[in-house]
């Protein structure tokens, strides 16, 4: 597994990650006196190469294939090696989709099913 590349002084504000994962993203550290940009000891990990990871693993989950489901049609192409993931769809086609999967029993990384049913009834 790679680093988690987090900004500098994410976790002293809000805007900038503190206890909100949505806005802990990477942010190349500018300054002359930046000690996160100089690679000090005791400062986290900042992008460059060598962590990069194994070819063979790259863009997949627990080492599964990604599926990106966007209709019904899609989910019948998941194989038994591989994970689904729901784009971006509306709350009525995640419904159909949810119901679906959880007939044929289909993982769903991205959906807690039995959540998402209970709260939809």
């Amino acid at each position: 597994m790679t680093a988690k590349f987090l900004r500098r002084g994410w976790e002293r504000y809000s805007k900038t990650g503190l206890r909100r994962k949505n806005k802990q993203v990477w942010r190349r550290p500018h300054g002359r006196d930046n000690k996160m940009r100089e690679k000090r000891k005791g400062y986290g990990p900042v992008v460059s190469i060598g962590y990069r990871g194994e070819k063979v693993l790259r863009g997949k989950i627990e080492d599964k294939n990604v599926v990106m489901i966007k209709n019904l049609k899609d989910l019948s192409k998941v194989k038994k090696g591989e994970i689904a993931i729901i784009a971006k769809v509306g709350n009525k086609k995640r419904l159909e989709i949810a119901k679906k999967a959880k007939a044929e029993n289909v993982h769903i990384q991205n959906l807690n099913l039995t959540k998402f049913l209970k709260e939809a009834k």
